[in-house]
């Protein structure tokens, strides 16, 4: 099997079972109430599934459109991003006050689920045409100061669980392109600080910072969220209690399809459904981790780190805030939740994914610095060749830069 091919297809098979797993337990949460409300039990189902085809023709032509065309498109899309955010802030639909969507025809675009594809892209073609970031003052100027102009953005929307997802990414693709751990580490408490601050700022987070830490103490109120997913878990059992049989939905468990449905997985599948989608999201990470580890080329190996962290860590935050181990965010459980933009953007990011997997000829090898190296000097490219001998050369070079 050819370098690359087992990554992707593990890739495929845990995407298109996440989407079709995904568009059944939106159906179960969402019929059932349509149906006691007189609505049409199939329309979130049918709108889901309309994204569903669309984000599949996305990755299929993402997977055999060649990932280094970003190169040029990085700037283009970074700018037109920062336009989307501003026209969203200024005059996009607002929901339970936020402004986060365009209104497109029949349907709304979210801005921000670009926004963190867009920022990936230009930071993995900084990496790759740059020296990586090894102080706090090398780190801010540009790629600090882009980041804090997205993260601000979005903020104002608001929407505080987007901006701790893009700050993952940035670290992520840091991490992997050699950056020093202490320069890592004392950024992250710098961000850590913001946040809390950010949370602080807004009455809103705080009160869901304080339903965390005790929901029972509001359990009809700030903390009724919270309260009701701890129940939908805690009655699935081992088995849970059916497709379909659940009952939280029933107007119990607020976005019971969108940022929630994670506890209703856990109702009507119970421990054996829930944990194996926390397997199918460590699939992926496993897979993507190993494409971005392999690759040889700078941009796509900072880029592969960066969709593989944005697809895992937005799960993994999202997993985390129903099973009540971290405050709730907004962020939806990615190729699962009831969501458009997320679900298109997603899939059309796992298309480039699979592209670097299978992308061979690369002229450029990249090099992670040596951390245990001080000096962390510029190591020149390693030489591809056809030969046995030359592959030999070029392994060896890349154990002892390893």
């Amino acid at each position: 099997m050819k370098r690359g091919h087992l990554e992707a297809n593990v890739l495929v098979l845990v995407t298109l079972a996440l989407v079709a797993f995904g568009m059944v337990m939106v159906y179960s949460a969402t019929s059932a109430p349509a149906a006691i409300g007189g609505g049409n039990p199939v329309y979130y189902l049918k709108r889901q599934g309309i994204f569903a085809l669309l984000g599949l023709a996305l990755l299929l032509a993402a997977s055999r459109w060649s990932y280094r065309r970003l190169l040029n498109m990085a700037p283009v899309l970074v700018v037109g991003t920062l336009l989307l955010l501003l026209i969203a802030l200024a005059g996009g639909n607002t929901v339970n006050g936020a402004r986060r969507w365009i209104h497109v025809g029949p349907a709304t675009f979210q801005p921000s689920e670009l926004a963190k594809l867009a920022l990936a892209v230009w930071l993995a073609l900084f990496l790759a045409k740059r020296p990586v970031p090894k102080t706090l003052a090398e780190l801010t100027k540009p790629i600090g100061v882009l980041t804090a102009v997205f993260c601000a953005l979005i903020l104002a929307e608001p929407d505080l669980g987007t901006v701790i997802a893009i700050c993952l990414m940035v670290g992520a693709m840091l991490l992997v392109a050699g950056a020093p751990i202490r320069m890592l580490s004392v950024s992250s408490g710098i961000v850590g600080v913001l946040v809390l601050f950010a949370i602080w700022l807004e009455p809103y987070r705080r009160t869901r910072i304080f339903s965390f830490v005790d929901p029972w103490n509001d359990a009809q109120g700030a903390g009724f969220q919270n309260v009701q997913a701890m129940i939908g878990l805690g009655s699935g059992g081992f088995f849970g209690v059916g497709l379909g049989e659940g009952v939280q939905k029933v107007f119990y468990l607020p976005e019971a399809h969108t940022d929630m449905i994670f506890a209703i997985i856990g109702e009507e599948l119970g421990l054996v459904g829930s944990t194996l989608l926390v397997a199918a999201y460590a699939a992926f990470a496993w897979a993507g981790l190993r494409i971005a580890l392999r690759c040889d080329d700078p941009f796509g190996k900072s880029l592969a780190a960066g969709i593989t962290t944005l697809v895992c860590g937005q799960a993994a935050l999202n997993l985390a805030a129903v099973v009540g181990v971290a405050p709730l965010t907004g962020i939806p459980l990615p190729l699962v939740s009831y969501g458009g933009t997320s679900l298109v953007v997603v899939l059309a990011s796992v298309g480039i994914l699979l592209n670097i997997a299978r992308s061979d000829g690369v002229e450029v090898a990249a090099v992670v610095p040596d951390r245990r190296r001080r000096d962390r000097r510029s190591r020149p490219p390693v030489a591809r060749g056809r030969g046995s001998a030359a592959r030999t050369r070029r392994e060896r070079q890349l154990r002892r830069l390893a």
